[in-house]
């Protein structure tokens, strides 16, 4: 359908979206570029980032750009953020460190979901944008390399916090002391979600390109070898830790399903040590389990 100057409706939006337009509340117009908010922000230059309608391959290269271009200002700021935790360990301020790593965890979190718009973009749209990404790859992006080198900050002022309390990751897993257990639990959501980011990663490439040897990305390395590249973690001492704690693991202390229980919270963990439970009374068995029934 048509307006009565002969634009479709859709063109006449469109056009309408590239002007200035009205505000009613403020009863002033917006998008000129002369408002304290535009200024600010600096959204004349922000929103001319793109390719214009009549530069875009593809309807979706507008989606494509913005996108990606969204997820370089997230990199850039959890590095940064980053480094104000790199600051706050060193000054033993774990509180804020806390707090600030809970943060970066929620923008990495939110670089997750904002790749499920890219979900929405069919394989075959995808191939034509392709054709103008040159060589391109994820690993060329600022905002990923940013974010890598803040993270070996982090862990290097994670081991400097725990020199200084003569701990190690193992002494603090196994016994706290609380503060220094948390934090290390929140490094471990950092790179949680850092991993499932570039999980989704991976997916929308198999979802686009497929994954197979016979399939290369722009840089020339199929696309296979992209699983090895996004499961690498950020803080493998944080993930190593568990596996230490697993070796120590002892079944002796447990219970067998429907074996009294009572009195013996002490032993909870018991995994290192069956004294405790001992102590309050709890039949210990060498294999862990007593027989169904004992009391």
């Amino acid at each position: 359908m048509h307006t009565p100057h002969g634009y479709s409706y859709a063109e006449k939006l469109r056009q309408e979206l590239d002007e200035p337009l009205f505000n009613p509340m403020l009863k002033k117009w917006v998008g000129r570029g002369e408002l304290d908010y535009e200024v600010y922000l600096k959204t004349p230059q922000l929103l001319a980032l793109q390719a214009t309608e009549e530069q875009r391959v593809s309807h979706d290269e507008l989606m494509f750009q913005v996108v990606h271009q969204a997820q370089e200002l997230w990199l850039k700021l959890a590095s940064r953020e980053a480094v104000e935790v790199v600051a706050e360990l060193d000054r033993d301020a774990l509180w804020a460190a806390s707090a600030r790593l809970e943060r970066v965890s929620r923008i990495v979190l939110g670089l997750k979901s904002e790749l499920a718009v890219l979900e929405t973009m069919t394989p075959d749209t995808y191939q034509v944008i392709r054709r103008s990404l040159g060589n391109g790859s994820g690993q060329e992006s600022p905002g990923y390399n940013m974010l890598r080198k803040a993270a070996e900050g982090l862990e290097q002022a994670l081991e400097r916090l725990l020199a200084r309390r003569a701990r190690t990751l193992l002494d603090v897993y196994r016994g706290g002391p609380d503060d220094l257990k948390r934090l290390c639990e929140q490094f471990v959501d950092v790179d949680e979600a850092f991993q499932g980011w570039l999980h989704a990663h991976f997916q929308l490439v198999r979802r686009t390109i497929g994954v197979d040897r016979s399939v290369k990305a722009l840089d020339g390395l199929p696309t296979q070898v992209l699983a090895g590249r996004m499961t690498l973690p950020l803080f493998r001492q944080l993930w190593d830790v568990r596996v230490e704690l697993t070796a120590g693991w002892r079944r002796e202390g447990g219970h067998a399903p429907g074996a009294r229980r009572e009195g013996c919270m002490e032993g909870a963990m018991g995994a290192y040590a069956t004294a405790p439970m001992a102590a309050a009374g709890c039949p210990v068995h060498p294999g862990g389990f007593p027989p169904r029934g004992e009391s």
